[in-house]
């Protein structure tokens, strides 16, 4: 069991340091759920107030991460991870 979540986790560390390195821009949308998916699968659900109307990047980021909540740590990960892979990371 120890030896899987590991392996996820360092799927999870390469795929993160892979995103950085993609040839072509992926898009706000994809920027968005990939800012989601790792914010859930590193820290869990999302908390802390949703920043005011001013701060639309804040705002566009915290309602992509409160879309994921709930989602388990694990799950999140394997979905990033697999997002990255489709992109060519």
């Amino acid at each position: 069991m120890e030896a899987r979540v590991s392996d996820l986790k360092k799927k999870f560390e390469d795929a993160a340091a892979a995103v950085k390195k993609l040839k072509e821009d992926p898009g706000n949308d994809v920027k968005l759920q990939l800012y989601a998916l790792f914010k859930q699968g590193s820290e869990g659900d999302v908390a802390g107030k949703r920043p005011g109307f001013t701060d639309m990047i804040g705002r566009a980021k915290y309602d992509a991460w409160a879309k994921t909540k709930g989602m388990s740590k694990d799950e999140a990960m394997k979905k990033y991870v697999d997002l990255v892979k489709s992109l060519g990371g």
